[in-house]
């Protein structure tokens, strides 16, 4: 497809301007697959505490390649169970008012969300709130006073 003219904020741009804008674009990084994909898979990790499954569908959701999603996802390091333990023991403070049963489920479910697989999410939840909790039994959800 060759782009004989564009109208950018009221001004006309020939074919030689939009060819000295992608230059200048790809110089600067900003057309880039793999630099996207770098820069989001660090939002994704350290901003939002996702997990590689998160990450990963947020860079498809964008139009990446396979290859370059997987070839940032490689640069990330294994971590995901320190990352979601991290993650559970600042959520946890916000859930220990609750009864264990319900935190547990608010917490797996907060965790699933982020993108963390299975076994993670249920070693973490394990583990936190065993911290949390100690040897309290979970109740039924029925209160008496």
């Amino acid at each position: 497809m060759v782009l004989k003219g564009v109208e950018v904020q009221g001004h006309r741009l020939d074919a030689a301007q939009i060819d000295d804008v992608i230059d200048d674009f790809c110089r600067r990084g900003y057309l880039d697959d793999a630099v996207l994909a770098a820069q989001l898979v660090t939002s994704g990790v350290e901003r939002k505490k996702q997990g590689r499954v998160a990450v990963s569908r947020a860079l498809a959701q964008r139009g990446l390649s396979r290859d370059v999603i997987d070839a940032a996802l490689d640069e990330l390091p294994d971590d995901d169970i320190e990352r979601a333990l991290e993650f559970a023991r600042t959520k946890m403070r916000s859930l220990a008012r609750l009864d264990p049963e319900t935190a547990k489920r608010r917490l797996t479910g907060q965790l699933a969300r982020r993108g963390y697989p299975g076994g993670v999410v249920s070693n973490v939840v394990r583990t936190v709130t065993a911290e949390q909790f100690g040897g309290r039994r979970p109740s039924s959800g029925v209160r008496f006073e």
